[in-house]
């Protein structure tokens, strides 16, 4: 028997591949394969499987894949110990074969052997047949994809060193720049690339990889190349005869982030605990320290991990993290968010932060594993919220605090905070109030201590009331505290005493202060500008400011931070905010409640719509946007447009809350206009895909529970659209499926039309053709009619892409001229240029090179000019196709590379595959078949996980080609074969074309013979 995944998952029996199924059972055999010999339990397939979501006949099913199994595999599939076993040998599953050869080689390498270093880890990277995992789908896949890459890039590099020290290195140089390209940020490998180019004499190229990685290390990370790098970097400028590889390079140190909050500086008692929380987090073990502080609401668990933090922060020199997991809040912070925000702390650019939760947590433990960090998590709500956030590094500690004791937290030191001894709570109620008050009075002290059940909180705004009122007694706050004894009791949040010091302090708030707490309660938001008050109140800013003031005064809110300039940020706590949507909830009408957020909502909205209308990818069509005097004033404006980004930043979490707040209320309207605007401005533009599905999915509840069918077409729209960005093709045209019965339904026909010209592209890129010139023929004629020139150009330049793949090529040009002078017509020069690369790739498929070429340069120039580095890239990669054919492809490899780091940093699947088809292309025509084999086999596993079968079409007719030239007839034919099948399915022009040979590649040509051509 043979299993396999390190490429599609397959099972072989007696030289036969078994039918597996579909993604599930492909999942089921692939988390058996990698535990063979070890039982996996039916809980471990179920998330494997379905992720924290199963359905309820899950286990069912897993029965029933398993039989299926069974009829092939026979007894090496089993039932044990409650779950499953694959029994086989290590050598019968690739990923084991792999990683005992990866075993092997190193351990050759260590002893001197490194020609059967290079032997073993050639033999290792041997078995691996494409994306690993392939068929797989799920959580658990895509983070164990993950880890089997960096697997293989590790091979990889050690195998690069071996055959370094033997002097291979002119062999490597061309291999190694796709690698450095694919994964500009990996130091080792440049460093192996800079040392391949000097084995070959070309020493002034290795300087100059170095100052390249250099510049994209401080571009994109902010840092130096790491030592091992500089060291590699100054043995050549020294010229030093014999450079060898330095192995595996360490971590680079990035940022040093200092996020803890404000230290209290009136901190008091807890002694034993400080003591026993310093100790342990700064103790030896040999393994990451984990400290846990659990307690009831208001015991002062924050306070202590704050403080704590602060004693031991120069213990931790490399920096520390917090994040305020919101546990008790109805949507608690996503730990997939919490990493982004730690990533970006530790350096990390935008682009350079993965998509997918586990790869997040990958990198983030990577960049700490050997430094001193300390990690604070504030109010966590469960061990499943923090397990993607512990690091594993054994010099970090992680102090994180929760009203639950997280019990299953393994390796936890526990500490379960009780409330305040006696002693303790008068001293903190002292050093609250000041001026020896207490001590006047120290049975009226010990009576407050008593009424405010010996909590922190609780003591600590009975103390700030005294303070703010020095002619006070404390005996005439201890009788207050008895009188509303009995309302207090109705205000519990499952400790007394902290509802009944929250409601002594609301109660003392005018009315526009407890009007302004209940509806900041309602609205559900943790920090906010101060700005939002006036639409919540309905009033003036000057008035909105003035009540902010004094509930901070009250210590009902607090001043958070800044945004980088003048604008002041609050934070509402959260057992305040908690109390307060309480209030709101029993004392606002559901009128008022929802009058209140609708205006909110608004308001933020206008604010999108004016920071959009200043960053450079605007989408509100120049229209001024004029923010209500009722409840800004220029100030506002002004911090707005002064750094859109960083309002954008600040916001974010608000915004996105907010969106949730309104959906929840069942305010489809503005629910929806908040969150099309938040994704045209903000998600779309920076691939923040996850707030992006979050803000769309909830106003798409709100829609359908009101029966706002025009907002929910809109909002399915906006979902096929996120579907598209993320290469989910089919997802895409489900969405866009759904949107047009939606549209139809409520009878807008714009919206139809819209909708079927955004369906086309999914269907193009699908390679159904007939499909798409029916959607776009039937969207034009509507949207002709209500005057959206725009949208007629975006209509026109579709028809042209579809009739060029359909071979029309005349019709094609016809079509994309007339988007290109109805763009220009418009002033809109980024789509201008867009279409001139299209018109380029028109007459490039009718052989007229030169005019290709011409025009794809010159869209380059355009989207450069505008700062568009995606579309640079895919311009770049039209012009260099042109070139190909021009016989001038070693001018624009370069280049190529370049692209393909581009898309890698952008996230775009579609682009890297393109791009790596045509390094191909240029491989061939250079002569180099073998390269040309290795990008195209690169290609062929993105398309076939984009699921695009007409560019894996056009990719398996190029690697014919190769496979030709390399005397491998037998492949060639079968690759051309499959090649033809799908054209001819899908109405491709490639059908009528005849089979390419090498004869008929593009030849080098001199360049007075390309001056010519062009």
């Amino acid at each position: 028997m043979e299993f396999k995944v390190l490429g599609p998952v397959e099972a072989w029996v007696g030289g036969r591949p078994v039918a597996v199924g579909g993604p599930k059972p492909k999942t089921l055999l692939a988390l058996l394969a990698i535990h063979a010999g070890r039982v996996v339990s039916l809980d471990q397939l179920v998330d494997a499987m379905w992720g924290e979501q199963p359905p309820d006949q899950s286990r069912s099913a897993i029965y029933t894949y398993v039989s299926s199994l069974r009829r092939e595999l026979g007894d090496a599939l089993s039932r044990s110990g409650g779950g499953y076993l694959l029994t086989a040998d290590l050598d019968e599953v690739d990923l084991h074969v792999f990683t005992t050869e990866v075993t092997e080689g190193r351990k050759a390498l260590a002893d001197g052997d490194v020609e059967g270093a290079a032997v073993r880890f050639a033999t290792a990277l041997g078995v691996w047949r494409g994306i690993p995992l392939g068929g797989a789908q799920g959580a658990w896949a895509e983070g164990e994809r993950s880890r089997l890459e960096e697997m293989r890039l590790g091979a990889l590099e050690d195998r690069f060193d071996a055959e370094l020290a033997v002097g291979r290195g002119e062999s490597l140089v061309a291999e190694l720049s796709a690698a450095v390209a694919e994964n500009p940020l990996r130091e080792r490998l440049r460093g192996q690339l800079m040392l391949a180019l000097n084995q070959t004499g070309r020493q002034a190229d290795a300087l100059a990889c170095y100052q390249d990685g250099r510049r994209v290390l401080l571009d994109e990370l902010g840092i130096e190349p790491g030592p091992a790098l500089r060291a590699t970097h100054e043995r050549i400028l020294r010229g030093d005869a014999d450079v060898k590889p330095a192995g595996a390079a360490p971590t680079a140190t990035a940022l040093t982030p200092s996020q803890l909050p404000l230290d209290i500086g009136d901190f008091t008692g807890r002694v034993a605990e400080q003591e026993r929380l310093v100790a342990r987090l700064t103790e030896d073990t040999g393994a990451v320290r984990v400290c846990a502080i659990s307690g009831q609401p208001g015991a002062g668990k924050s306070t202590l991990a704050a403080h704590v933090a602060h004693v031991v922060r120069d213990h931790f020199t490399d920096g520390q993290l917090y994040a305020n997991l919101r546990g008790v809040q109805a949507v608690p912070a996503d730990p997939f968010e919490v990493l982004a925000g730690f990533l970006r702390a530790l350096g990390v650019v935008d682009t350079a932060i993965p998509v997918e939760l586990e790869e997040r947590a990958q990198l983030y433990r990577t960049l700490i594993a050997d430094r001193r960090v300390l990690v604070v998590l504030d109010d966590a709500r469960d061990e499943r919220q923090l397990r993607p956030l512990l690091p594993g590094g054994a010099m970090c500690a992680l102090l994180v605090s929760s009203r639950e004791r997280l019990s299953a937290l393994s390796g936890a030191a526990q500490l379960h905070l009780r409330v305040l001894n006696d002693d303790e709570a008068v001293e903190l109620l002292d050093r609250v109030v000041g001026d020896e008050r207490v001590p006047a009075e120290p049975d009226a002290a010990r009576e407050i201590v008593r009424l405010c059940g010996r909590l922190p909180l609780a003591l600590r705004i009975a103390g700030a009331r005294l303070a703010a009122r020095p002619q006070w007694k404390l005996s005439r706050l201890a009788e207050r505290l008895g009188v509303q004894r009995r309302v207090l009791q109705e205000l519990t949040l499952g400790d007394l005493e902290v509802r009944g010091s929250l409601a002594l302090s609301y109660d003392g708030l005018g009315e526009r202060e407890r009007t302004a707490i209940r509806r900041l309660g309602l609205l559900d938001v943790s920090t906010f500008g101060g700005w939002l008050l006036a639409p919540l109140l309905d009033c003036d800013p000057h008035e909105a400011e003035e009540v902010v003031e004094r509930l901070v005064d009250s210590q009902l809110l607090d001043i958070a931070t800044t945004d980088d300039g003048a604008a002041l940020r609050y934070r509402v706590h959260d057992l305040t905010r908690a109390f307060a949507r309480e209030r709101g909830e029993a004392e606002e009408s559901p009128e008022e409640a929802r009058a209140a957020c609708a205006r909110a909502a608004e308001a933020w909205l206008s604010l999108v719509e004016l920071a959009s209308s200043r960053m450079s990818h605007a989408t509100f069509g120049g229209t001024p946007v004029e923010l209500d005097p009722r409840y800004f004033d220029e100030a506002v404006a002004d911090d707005v447009t002064a750094d859109p980004e960083g309002w954008f930043d600040a916001e974010q979490a608000g915004l996105v809350s907010v969106v949730d707040r309104v959906s929840e209320l069942d305010l489809a309207d503005v629910a929806t206009r908040l969150a099309a605007a938040l994704c045209s401005s903000r998600f779309s533009v920076r691939n923040l895909f996850g707030q992006w599905r979050r803000t769309h999915s909830s106003a798409l509840g709100a829609a359908r529970r009101t029966g706002d069918r025009a907002g929910e077409a809109r909002l399915l729209s906006g979902l096929g659209w996120l579907a598209y960005e993320q290469d989910r093709f089919d997802e895409a045209a489900s969405y866009y499926g759904q949107a047009l019965d939606a549209f139809r339904e409520g009878r807008d026909e714009l919206g139809e039309a819209a909708t079927r010209l955004s369906l086309s592209t999914v269907l193009r890129e699908r390679g159904e053709l007939v499909e798409a010139v029916e959607a776009l023929d039937g969207a034009l004629p509507v949207l002709r009619s209500h005057g959206e020139r725009g949208l007629v150009a975006q209509a026109l330049h579709g028809l042209g892409r579809v009739l060029t793949e359909r071979g029309e090529l005349d019709r094609a040009l016809e079509q994309c001229v007339r988007a290109l002078d109805s763009y220009r017509e418009l002033d809109d020069r980024r789509s201008e240029a867009i279409v001139l690369r299209s018109v380029g790739i028109v007459h490039r498929a009718a052989g007229r090179w030169g005019e290709a070429a011409e025009l794809c340069a010159e869209a380059v120039h355009v989207l450069r000019a505008l700062g568009d580095r995606l579309m640079s890239a895919y311009a770049v990669q039209a012009l260099a196709k042109a070139r190909i054919r021009q016989g001038r492809g070693d001018a624009v490899r370069s280049d190529l590379l370049e692209c393909l780091t581009t898309c890698g940093e952008m996230q775009d699947g579609f682009g890297q595959a393109l791009v790596l088809r045509t390094l191909g292309e240029l491989e061939l025509a250079a002569g180099r078949p073998d390269m040309a084999r290795r990008y195209l086999d690169q290609a062929l596993h993105r398309w076939e996980a984009l699921a695009l079968p007409v560019w894996r079409a056009r990719t398996l007719r190029d690697l014919s080609t190769a496979l030709t030239a390399l005397d491998e007839p037998a492949a060639a034919d079968e690759a051309w074969a499959e090649a033809l099948e799908i054209f001819t399915s899908h109405g491709s022009r490639e059908a009528r074309e005849p089979r390419p040979s090498t004869a008929t590649m593009p030849r080098r040509v001199s360049w007075s013979e390309a001056a010519k051509v062009s």
